[in-house]
């Protein structure tokens, strides 16, 4: 099954990247050490935020629920987005259809 949208997928892309540094560690979800992350520039954290984002994207297709650093993300078919969860609270939802 496809993650189904209408939105333009950079755009997708742009708010699941600032979703997932909300949050904590998520980079660890690509074998990345504190260390590593830490000596990377905002913009480099962005791409490789919007690199996980891309694989997530596709990952929510089969699987709609991916664990993520200390958090989660939740694809809801019935309402067409995707939902950011940290301690079981949601920090950010991307939409996947324009309004």
């Amino acid at each position: 099954m496809a993650v189904s949208f209408t939105r333009p997928y950079k755009a997708i892309l742009d708010d699941m990247s600032e979703a997932l540094i909300r949050i904590p560690n998520a980079y660890t979800s690509l074998d990345m050490e504190q260390d590593d992350w830490a000596g990377l520039t905002s913009e480099e954290k962005k791409e490789v935020m919007e690199a996980l984002a891309d694989d997530l994207f596709y990952g929510l297709g089969k699987e709609r629920l991916q664990f993520i650093g200390d958090g989660s993300i939740h694809y809801d078919r019935e309402f067409h987005h995707f939902e950011f969860m940290f301690n079981n609270e949601t920090v950010a939802v991307v939409d996947l259809k324009e309004e």
